[in-house]
C-alpha cells in the first residue's frame, strides 16, 4: 500500500466541493482508497501527459495523480472536468 498527498490546488478543489457536493467528495475518498492499494492498475495519460495517471470519478470528472516509487507515494496532481483535463 501507498503513501498518498494532494497537491494545494487540489486541496483547495476538494474543500470547495466539500461544501458543494459531500456525495461526491466521499466517492472521491473511495477512490483515492482504490488507487492507493494498486496505483498501476489505472492508465496513463496520452502525450505529453505520459507520466500522469487517472482515475475517473462519476461520469464526467477525472482525478489525476502520479506515483513516486523512491517514496512509495501517490501525489493526486489534479481534480476537473474530463473535458478540461484533456484540454490541459
Amino acid at each position: 500500500m501507498y503513501e498518498y498527498e494532494f497537491r494545494k490546488s487540489v486541496e483547495k478543489i476538494l474543500k470547495k466541493l466539500g461544501k458543494k457536493n459531500p456525495k461526491q467528495l466521499s466517492i472521491i475518498g473511495n477512490k483515492v482508497k482504490e488507487v492507493i492499494l494498486n496505483p498501476y492498475h489505472y492508465k496513463n495519460l496520452r502525450k505529453p501527459l505520459q507520466h500522469l495517471k487517472r482515475v475517473h470519478i462519476d461520469k464526467s470528472f477525472v482525478l489525476v495523480f502520479s506515483v513516486d516509487e523512491n517514496t512509495k507515494t501517490v501525489i493526486f496532481e489534479d481534480y476537473d472536468h474530463h473535458d478540461k483535463i484533456y484540454s490541459k
